[in-house]
């Protein structure tokens, strides 16, 4: 089992920044990529970006290229999602997952734990 935890969620004006944390434990080993994802009030919960924990191969989704940054620190057995130029429609609870998969992924179906969400709430 892995156990996930986030943190840094928060209130932010439109142009600001937040940093998310989730904090893996238990198994992590056995984890090949972790991936952040979210989910805004009454919508599907859609992937944001992921990394691998070996080689931290990174992939975002287009909303948020140029503007968020997904990070590992292996030691920690953390990984970060530092968020620039928030805009009101980033606003979503933030949920980090991680697979077992052998490889990366952009489908929430693909991942096999999930941490409990932090809230993210961009004003205009």
């Amino acid at each position: 089992q892995v156990q996930l935890v986030e943190s840094g969620g928060g209130l932010v004006q439109a142009g600001g920044s937040l940093r998310l944390s989730c904090a893996a434990s238990g198994r992590t080993f056995s984890s090949y990529a972790m991936g952040w994802f979210r989910q805004a009030p009454g919508k599907e919960r859609e992937f944001v970006a992921t990394i691998t924990w070996s080689v931290g191969t990174t992939y975002y989704t287009d909303s948020v290229k140029g503007r968020f940054t997904i990070s590992r620190d292996n030691a920690k057995n953390t990984v970060y999602l530092q968020m620039n130029s928030l805009k009101p429609e980033d606003t979503a609870v933030y949920y980090c997952a991680a697979t077992n998969g052998g490889s990366w992924y952009v489908s929430r179906y693909q991942y096999d734990y999930w941490g409990q969400g932090t809230q993210v709430t961009v004003s205009s």
